[in-house]
């Protein structure tokens, strides 16, 4: 049985945040410092937030009916209860358009993560999805935590590994050992599951990292607090060292195409759905922006405490 204080406790210092070798969003790479905290061993599970709620009564985002002013000229049928559900393709497709296996699912949320008629029976140490960032932050509060940084997240995923590209070193898959839940086969409609898993698998199914760390890459994404900004919007010059950096502010993480203008958080860690020939962000490195209000079957989070002196 997981407990909500299984936590590891990390020195903090000195490290390399981005890449300057991947995608431009994690450009360019920078000298980052930061202090000492602990941080969960694996990501919060399905059982660790049926304690939240059954505690707190709290009723997640993807529960609740979305308010038709905050979103005009939205499809009504897409305000109902819902989350989005990863749905396989019948074949390939181009990749240039993820609404063709992304879909709104009524009826979808963290006790049904595929939509009505499914369940997390089964699923107790599995990551709990369909959280956004507002049901993540609630119950780390709840349990008198925090979400990380993505200072600190990176910091705690790149393990005892400094620059190499992958939380556990240089290859993918060392001696054809598989190190992550991700996609292995043509994405989006043929997963060949050589790593056991077709979608999310219980926490700890895979070697830790050198800070015995689990799935701090692949398995799901992991909300941090930080808004969405571009690294060389960060302090200072790219050639000092940038200390406990925090991502910009609420308004500049909007995306300007988005008629809504919904805000956006730092993303870290990659998913099952990351695919060597798609998206290959399950590195320490990758980001990505994620909408707040929004909550996906890939998405799930950790917590941490600061130390102070």
């Amino acid at each position: 049985m997981c407990s909500l204080d299984d936590m590891i406790e990390l020195p903090g210092g000195v490290f390399r945040m981005g890449s300057d070798a991947h995608y431009p969003e994690e450009r360019p790479a920078r000298q980052v410092r930061i202090g000492p905290f602990r941080i969960d061993r694996h990501p919060v599970t399905n059982r660790e937030f049926a304690a939240f709620v059954a505690a707190t009564g709290h009723v997640t985002s993807a529960e609740t009916p979305a308010d038709p002013a905050d979103y005009p000229g939205a499809d009504p049928a897409l305000l109902v209860p819902s989350s989005v559900v990863f749905v396989p393709t019948d074949g390939p497709v181009p990749l240039n358009n993820h609404l063709q296996w992304w879909q709104y699912v009524a009826g979808a949320d963290w006790r049904h993560p595929l939509g009505p008629g499914s369940s997390i029976d089964g699923l107790d140490d599995h990551p709990v999805v369909h959280v956004n960032h507002a049901d993540a932050a609630a119950f780390a509060a709840w349990t008198g935590k925090e979400l990380p940084t993505e200072a600190e997240w990176e910091y705690a995923a790149r393990g005892d590994c400094g620059d190499a590209e992958f939380a556990w070193g240089s290859d993918l898959v060392p001696d054809g050992r598989h190190m992550a839940n991700i996609w292995q086969g043509e994405f989006p409609w043929q997963n060949s599951a050589e790593d056991g898993y077709v979608r999310t698998s219980p926490v700890g199914s895979f070697p830790p990292n050198g800070f015995g760390l689990y799935d701090m890459i692949g398995n799901v994404w992991e909300w941090t607090c930080d808004w969405y900004q571009s690294h060389d919007a960060l302090p200072g010059s790219p050639c000092c060292t940038v200390d406990d950096p925090r991502g910009g502010s609420r308004d500049a993480s909007i995306d300007a195409r988005d008629p809504a203008r919904i805000p956006r958080r730092t993303t870290k860690g990659g998913s099952h759905l990351c695919a060597p020939s798609y998206c290959r962000r399950y590195r320490p490195a990758a980001r990505m922006a994620q909408p707040v209000d929004t909550s996906t079957s890939h998405l799930g989070f950790r917590c941490i405490r600061r130390i102070t002196p």
